[in-house]
């Protein structure tokens, strides 16, 4: 399945059993529809938690913000959290992640490291 997303958070690594590392991240996909009886819109948001377990070099761009488009297998998971209660979320395993738009963070780094220092310049007015 493909789909298109804003990453919530920064990208982690995390290594497993066995020393294999993968990237984890999440997307919010946002939807809206309108209903026949209202004109008004209604808008929800889906999250996703992807892994992708080819590269780690990936995660430097990966940061919360940045939209991407991710190809891969979607697998429901339940689980219960700390206080025991159950939950659900919808999981991902990435076999393909296109960058669409980099978040501001990102682009700004981008500049500072492309950008040469130089000497000041001693000829100022005052």
């Amino acid at each position: 399945m493909e789909f298109t997303g804003r990453i919530t958070a920064d990208a982690k690594i995390s290594v497993v059993s066995g020393g294999k590392q993968v990237v984890h991240f999440s997307l919010a996909i946002n939807d809206r529809y309108r209903t026949k009886e209202s004109s008004e819109a209604k808008e929800f948001t889906t999250y996703i938690e992807v892994a992708w377990w080819m590269n780690t070099g990936i995660a430097k761009i990966l940061r919360k913000g940045a939209i991407v488009s991710v190809s891969g297998r979607i697998y429901p998971r339940a689980y219960q959290d700390l206080q025991g209660n159950p939950k659900a979320a919808i999981n991902c395993h990435a076999d393909k992640i296109k960058l669409i738009q980099a978040s501001k963070q990102t682009v700004v780094e981008e500049i500072l490291e492309s950008t040469p220092i130089t000497e000041p310049v001693n000829d100022l007015p005052f």
